[in-house]
């Protein structure tokens, strides 16, 4: 009789990475909910789309961008709650990915300095932290190996 071996639960420091992930799943939500709001408001709806060459452009992309983010947001969620062992990749990958908006954030985006700055350092961090844990971790081994 052969026994079944049960991989770790996610727990323990596995809980930070995940947390991380849950907090920007739900600030991306938020923000598509911000790059919609001109699409309910009369007001901003006609400041929108009379300067259409320049600022519909604009709009356009950040609502993209932010969509794109929050649905992989979601689905490295679903995978690291599913103990997928393409989690570890993509969770990278998806770290590396919020240090590049930072990035752009802080690059082009009017935003006052302090609070870019603020992302930026908070995306460094967390890259700086979880990319090495991700990578080496046993645990990470352990408990991340369902197909």
């Amino acid at each position: 009789m052969s026994e079944s071996v049960n991989p770790p639960r996610i727990a323990g420091w596995l809980l930070l990475p995940l947390a991380w992930l849950i907090m920007t799943m739900l600030t991306s939500a938020l923000v598509v909910a911000l790059y919609l709001r001109p699409l309910f408001d009369s007001e901003l709806r006609s400041t929108l789309f009379d300067h259409a060459d320049v600022l519909m452009t604009q709009w356009l992309v950040s609502l993209l961008t932010a969509a794109a983010v929050w649905l992989y947001s979601i689905w490295v969620c679903w995978i690291f709650c599913q103990r997928s062992r393409r989690l570890p990749r993509h969770y990278i990958i998806w770290l590396l990915v919020t240090v590049l908006l930072a990035l752009k954030t802080f690059a082009f985006t009017p935003v006052a300095d302090g609070k870019a700055i603020q992302t930026l350092l908070l995306a460094l961090l967390s890259a700086a932290v979880f990319v090495p844990y991700f990578k080496r971790s046993q645990r990470v081994k352990q408990t991340f190996i369902r197909p």
